[in-house]
């Protein structure tokens, strides 16, 4: 764990909205209401292109008056899910802002009945900086029901998908285990995973297992809830086939702003790579003395590292962060200032760790548990990274700052590998080099080996949920199957983890399916973009922050394009791997030289 005299900070909210009961707060709710129902009143008229552009603002006002709400009541939450008051709010912002959705629908068909935009836009150049929004906005149209099915869906969700998300949430943050009699979260448990000895990872593995399986049914319950309630509605809404056969993938390739060809060739690179992995896991397990490593021994440290406190953390952050762009540098160190992060690990908060914005503060927050290993300085990078990327393009306006998840964790990761080179380059001895590049490969593991495990699932998911509802054994068996799939003979088949479909809170967000490929996109293009600053760093901070605001934008192609990367081709995500196979022969090589000096100290014996 971490080092005991450092204090773990809390986030302050306070700034943001002071209480529930705050006038801020409630005068907020209030305004919501009247903005959404303002827009409303705007979209009962005919469109011109006043009042198109009228309708555009004021829908991006009322969205970002939500946004702003949600983000507050959701990291009230998700900080204590035992804070009742803080679910009922939730539920009250939920309700302020459902008929926003419904304005939505009406936008987007009012847009949609309007016919040849180029023309439109050719002889309208006040129409222009709205291009990208009112064109996917057309796009959209074509995957919806009528407003008041679109309403009826919305309404019915709080109660339904909404509500099995919460029910997930809830259990998975507050159940608990017990090793030697002592009780332990399910995330303290999941933490004792990076153990040095192997019988306390073998120990706090079974009784994770023990944990899950205790709650499978109500969790089983909530998982079949949300894809069922995603397959029915999104049936309706057009995402199936010339059959009817409901096409979860294609929805969510839209959301994400990527083409056909491009995921096609995300998905080939992946599956090319499952050797190289495979590879290093063996390379691992030699590393640890052990004939094949089991699940527990995924996040096994290897090498010597050092345990940092928060403050050692975010001092070598600000550092490396201002390295790359001073700009970057003092906004971390402004985060860091004005408590953004909620860093402890405790009973009632949820676990892993996730970066939310606030659009009229023009600020984030961000959620993490550290636990004073590398992973958890990589984690806070990471989450700023996403904060940093809302920091670039906060003075934008909203239909040019919503950007698809993949794009998103490009941002994210771009800054863990921020992180992690400068941790590398300044190693100072080979047992810290193997402990920080086996971290770092570790990651990538999980990034690639263990998303496409979670990708397979999802797919198998769908075709099974399509005829019914799964058990928890089921649905062990499919997350087992996906597993051995894709780590093979990288680890023993008789210790996986059955239960990942549990521990994985994005299988349970019902607008949200395959929450799991674009972190995989992330990892790659990420490699990429560092590959290109190590090239030519002069002026790459720049065209990197003008690559962010192309996000919400364009589609991830042309983003893509605009910093010189070709994400359609497979051989783009090829020269990201390669890389990645060079840090498993430097892996490797270590690992050689670790045996050599044990094999030495053992056979010369000490000096005199």
């Amino acid at each position: 764990m971490n080092n005991p005299n450092d204090t773990l900070p809390a986030w302050n909210l306070e700034t943001l909205y002071p209480s529930f009961d705050s006038p801020e707060y409630k005068r907020d709710i209030a305004l919501l209401e009247k903005r959404i129902a303002a827009l409303l009143e705007i979209l009962k008229g005919s469109f011109d292109t006043a009042s198109i552009i009228k309708a555009i603002r004021a829908w991006e006002d009322a969205a970002d008056i939500e946004e702003n709400l949600m983000s507050y009541v959701e990291a009230v939450y998700t900080a204590d899910t035992r804070n009742g008051r803080a679910l009922a709010e939730i539920n009250a912002v939920e309700a302020a802002g459902l008929p926003l959705g419904k304005a939505a629908v009406i936008l987007r068909n009012k847009l949609a009945e309007m016919k040849d935009w180029d023309g439109i836009f050719s002889r309208d150049r006040d129409l222009e900086p709205y291009r990208f929004f009112i064109t996917e906005s057309v796009s959209k149209a074509c995957f919806q029901m009528t407003p008041e099915m679109e309403d009826l869906a919305n309404d019915l969700g709080h109660s339904g998908a909404d509500a099995w998300e919460r029910l997930h949430e809830t259990i998975s943050s507050t159940a608990y285990g017990t090793i030697d009699g002592e009780r332990k979260t399910v995330n303290r448990l999941r933490s004792m995973a990076m153990d040095k000895e192997r019988p306390v990872r073998e120990k706090a593995y079974k009784a994770e297992i023990e944990v899950w399986r205790s709650v499978e049914i109500p969790l089983a319950a909530a998982l079949n809830g949300v894809k069922g309630a995603s397959r029915t509605v999104d049936t309706r809404r057009g995402w199936s086939d010339a059959a009817g056969a409901y096409q979860p993938l294609q929805k969510s390739a839209f959301q994400s702003r990527m083409g056909e060809k491009t995921l096609s060739s995300l998905i080939a690179a992946l599956e090319n790579s499952l050797p190289l992995f495979r590879r290093y896991l063996k390379i691992k397990a030699a590393a640890l003395e052990i004939p094949v490593c089991a699940f527990y021994d995924l996040f096994a440290p290897v090498g010597e590292g050092r345990r940092w406190t928060f403050a050692e953390a975010s001092e070598f952050i600000v550092n490396q962060f201002s390295a790359f762009d001073p700009a970057m540098g003092t906004f971390a160190r402004s985060a860091f200032d004005e408590h953004w992060i909620d860093a402890g690990i405790r009973e009632g908060k949820v676990g892993g760790a996730y970066c939310t914005d606030f659009p009229l503060a023009g600020v984030s927050r961000i959620l993490c548990n550290f636990d004073g290993s590398f992973d958890s300085v990589s984690t806070v990078a990471h989450e700023l990274g996403h904060a940093w990327h809302h920091e670039v393009i906060k003075a934008l306006p909203r239909t040019r700052a919503v950007y698809p998840m993949t794009l998103a964790e490009t941002a994210s990761v771009f800054a863990e590998t921020i992180i992690f080179e400068g941790a590398y380059s300044n190693a100072k001895t080979n047992a810290e080099k193997l402990f920080l590049i086996e971290g770092n490969l570790k990651e990538c593991c999980q990034v690639i080996v263990d998303i496409l495990s979670r990708f397979y699932f999802e797919n198998m998911l769908f075709e099974r949920r399509a005829l019914a509802e799964l058990s928890p054994a089921e649905l062990c068996a499919l997350m087992l199957d996906a597993q051995k799939k894709t780590y093979g003979g990288g680890l023993d088949e008789n210790l996986l983890h059955p239960y990942m479909w549990a521990v994985k809170s994005h299988y349970y967000n019902a607008e949200l399916s395959f929450y799991n490929y674009p972190y995989a996109f992330g990892q790659l293009f990420s490699l990429g973009l560092y590959a290109a600053y190590s090239g030519a760093k002069q002026g790459f901070a720049e065209q990197y922050k003008n690559m962010l605001k192309l996000t919400g934008c364009a589609q991830v192609e042309d983003v893509a394009r605009s910093i010189g990367c070709t994400v359609e081709q497979q051989t783009f995500w090829q020269k990201s791997l390669e890389i990645i196979a060079k840090r498993v022969d430097e892996f490797e090589n270590l690992v050689k030289d670790q045996k050599r000096r044990a094999y030495g100290r053992r056979t010369v014996g000490p000096h005199i």
